[in-house]
């Protein structure tokens, strides 16, 4: 395996952007996995199909592409419900397990960040990190997102969605939202994201410290 970096959390912890960075800073491809349930949840409501049937669910996930990715669908709110309730679905994961690990492989490393990174997708990473918030910070974040996107939503709306698909994503039977054993954990609570990013990065480069 390459130098694969595998980050992991609950939504609006700041993962994906800590993630992003962390890829751009070490000339890696990264894959924000969370957008491939987005597309499956996405692609169900398109077809008027039942989030909860797992049939239709797997038969998404399994005529996904990365292209599907850049529709700017999958950053709404609707779409992260939709992908909370289609990921619990076991077929769904299976589907999209090769797609991730196969992106975990590529030569030289990738940076990938979602649910189950360090614990399903890329158990062998050479770095690991868990990145949380309290619920009320990360409810904040992703309001003001969603704000800024022109979804008017209010605050506690977003507070209660955040909590059940927190509850969810931890309590599913495949592959449930925990850190990995050997995980770095990273509280962004009070941190701002050039702060949580230059934690990420210290944590990064003592994992390459103790390779190397």
């Amino acid at each position: 395996m390459g130098f694969v970096i595998a980050v992991d959390g609950p939504a609006a912890s700041g993962k994906g952007t800590i993630a992003g960075r962390l890829a751009a800073s070490y000339g890696l491809p990264y894959l924000d996995t969370g957008l491939l349930y987005r597309a499956v949840g996405v692609a169900l409501l398109r077809a008027n199909a039942d989030l909860d049937d797992p049939a239709a669910a797997e038969a998404a996930a399994r005529a996904l592409r990365l292209e599907d990715l850049d529709d700017p669908a999958l950053r709404g709110a609707v779409a992260g419900e939709a992908a909370s309730r289609g990921a619990a679905h076991p077929g769904v994961r299976a589907a999209l397990l090769e797609l991730q690990r196969a992106f975990a492989a590529r030569e030289g490393g990738a940076v990938l960040d979602g649910r189950d990174i360090g614990t399903v997708i890329a158990p062998d990473a050479p770095v690991k990190l868990y990145v949380t918030a309290g619920p009320e910070v990360r409810a904040e974040r992703r309001w003001k997102q969603l704000l800024s996107q022109g979804e008017a939503v209010a605050y506690e709306t977003v507070l209660e969605d955040i909590r059940r698909r927190d509850a969810r994503d931890a309590g599913r039977d495949a592959a449930p939202m925990e850190p990995a054993p050997d995980a770095v954990l990273l509280d962004t609570t009070d941190l701002s994201i050039e702060a949580a990013t230059d934690a990420a990065r210290r944590i990064v480069e003592a994992a390459r410290a103790f390779r190397g």
